[in-house]
């Protein structure tokens, strides 16, 4: 199936695109994982937007048994955060780092004016599945017994899957979080069908994409079952916090937000998903250049901090 992608993308984000691909030499994913991390961290520096001026940031450790866990917390001067945002960062499960999300992260501590910790979690193939899961717990439930404050989760790409997979496996917890944000997340969705078939060869992201890293992340191994690995399959979708799932339309997992939203409202929950019209994965890095980024950007700082207060966006 052949999407048009010259009507569905403006010049805009096409020059996005470009400026993107000039980083990555073709077929990126045949390289070596040292590679890909060495491209996507250059990648990742030739964008960076630096902090506004009232964000700083420290970093830490959180003790988990065996290891340590490092995060990155920002706070925005003279202002008492009414929640914290505990953001897990995109990278397919095989790159990324405290580095390559700082800025966003920075620019939604701004935003809301809320507590934001960014997680640094294990990556595969050194560390296969539940390896990142396990560390992205870890940080909710330290977050969650070391402050009273709300607990929103947020996530983009891998970091949205992993948020969902905490939500899951902790909305019946005392300390649940009160809202959760997924930026266009892959969440296990079926990859022989719907956007999966539609935006096979999408610019910035192709299901050949999709496979090879949640290939890497399981080490060869079928989790597709498991809702720590694939928050789609879970067959229990009650109890969820309120969700907004933000997907970009010439995607291949955009498809996920759309079934995830449905199986929530299902469930008696509450979930909005928006399909944001001609954006492309990883569109996050474009809300500097791309009108439709930028306004996207906004959209997520604004439910992020109404969830994080216990108000319901409604719509976005």
């Amino acid at each position: 199936m052949t999407t048009d992608y010259s009507i569905l993308i403006d010049e805009e984000t096409w020059a996005f695109i470009e400026r993107t691909d000039r980083f990555y030499p073709p077929d990126a994913i045949d390289l070596s994982i040292a590679q890909q991390r060495e491209v996507y961290d250059t990648m990742c520096r030739g964008f960076f937007a630096g902090y506004p001026e009232v964000v700083s940031s420290t970093d830490h450790f959180i003790d988990a048994r065996d290891r340590k866990i490092p995060i990155r917390i920002y706070n925005k001067r003279d202002v008492e955060p009414e929640a914290i945002c505990l953001y897990f960062h995109g990278g397919g499960f095989v790159v990324g780092g405290l580095e390559s999300h700082d800025d966003v992260c920075a620019e939604l501590c701004d935003g809301t004016g809320f507590r934001v910790i960014s997680v640094d979690y294990r990556l595969a193939p050194e560390h296969l599945h539940p390896s990142a899961f396990r560390d992205c717990l870890a940080a909710f439930e330290h977050v969650a017994s070391t402050s009273d404050l709300p607990i929103v989760l947020c996530g983009d790409s891998a970091g949205g899957n992993l948020a969902a997979a905490v939500s899951h496996h902790v909305r019946r917890h005392e300390r649940a979080p009160i809202g959760q944000v997924l930026i266009y997340p892959g969440l296990g969705g079926a990859t022989d069908q719907g956007s999966y078939l539609t935006h096979a060869e999408a610019p910035m992201l192709t299901t050949r994409d999709t496979l090879y890293y949640f290939k890497v992340r399981g080490g060869g191994f079928n989790w597709s079952t498991d809702p720590r690995f694939a928050p789609l399959n879970d067959t229990d979708f009650a109890d969820l916090p309120a969700t907004v799932v933000v997907s970009a339309e010439c995607d291949p997992l955009s498809d996920d937000g759309r079934h995830y939203r449905d199986k929530i409202l299902a469930a008696g929950g509450k979930a909005i998903w928006n399909n944001e019209p001609g954006l492309v994965h990883a569109y996050l890095r474009a809300r500097h250049s791309v009108e439709r980024a930028r306004s996207s950007f906004r959209r997520i700082v604004t439910v992020v901090h109404l969830l994080g207060q216990g108000r319901w966006p409604g719509q976005l």
